[in-house]
């Protein structure tokens, strides 16, 4: 296990969340508390509808939540940023995988990875092709996304999430439509970011994926369980 920081890269306190639909409350997350060290890879575990994908979209900075202490995110604490600030911080600080890819169909694969870099004005130079290559997509650059198979997919959205390099990589079940070689590839890569440094945070279902996490945090019903987050240790 390489060593990591002691700098936070995520600090969230008494974090709460509630979503309301016709009228009625529902609640989702209960005064979570969490604390990320930069390097650090955790894993959150827990049933369908637990709470795990709106967490993490609050640490994506994609939602609002309804209340919390503290909600710091890079060293920034974004309680109380405007959309604008939000957006600027999540393409400053932020890589997100998501489960169904969402890459942009009518553009090829290159140009799906370089997106990130064009938003924020960055030159793209030879980035794109190296890292295309490292997840073995160099062949593949020009095509469409619908032209690739499931896994290729999900190996050009962690290109594409990682292409900034940025202080926290989000990802959510990004092995949960991939059979098991293309699952192990992905796991693959991003063990191998987190031996770069990389902090990843990352939502599964499958045991067998967590084992090379630094830490394994359980959820159940919007609440860690367990132990406390900060300190359960696998």
């Amino acid at each position: 296990m390489r060593a990591m920081s002691d700098e936070l890269m995520i600090a969230v306190r008494d974090l709460h969340h509630a979503y309301t639909h016709g009228g009625v409350t529902e609640p989702v997350l209960h005064g979570l508390d969490l604390h990320v060290r930069r390097g650090e890879f955790v894993v959150i575990m827990g049933p369908s509808g637990c709470g795990k994908t709106t967490l993490l979209n609050i640490l994506g900075l994609m939602l609002a939540p309804s209340r919390a202490a503290s909600v710091r995110i890079a060293g920034r604490e974004t309680l109380g940023c405007s959309d604008a600030e939000r957006t600027r911080l999540r393409r400053a600080a932020l890589g997100f995988v998501f489960q169904r890819f969402n890459l942009l169909p009518t553009i090829s694969v290159a140009q799906n990875v370089a997106l990130p870099l064009r938003l924020r004005g960055a030159p793209v130079n030879g980035v794109v092709p190296a890292l295309l290559k490292r997840v073995g997509l160099a062949e593949h650059a020009a095509k469409k996304p619908r032209q690739l198979s499931v896994g290729q997919q999900q190996r050009a959205a962690l290109a594409r999430a990682v292409v900034t390099r940025p202080a926290l990589l989000l990802a959510d079940e990004p092995t949960g439509n991939l059979d098991s070689a293309n699952a192990a590839a992905v796991l693959s890569l991003l063990a191998d970011l987190h031996a770069e440094g990389q902090t990843i945070v990352m939502i599964t279902h499958n045991e067998q994926l967590a084992v090379r996490a630094d830490r394994v945090l359980h959820m159940r019903d919007g609440r860690f369980v367990d132990g406390t987050p900060g300190h359960t240790r696998v």
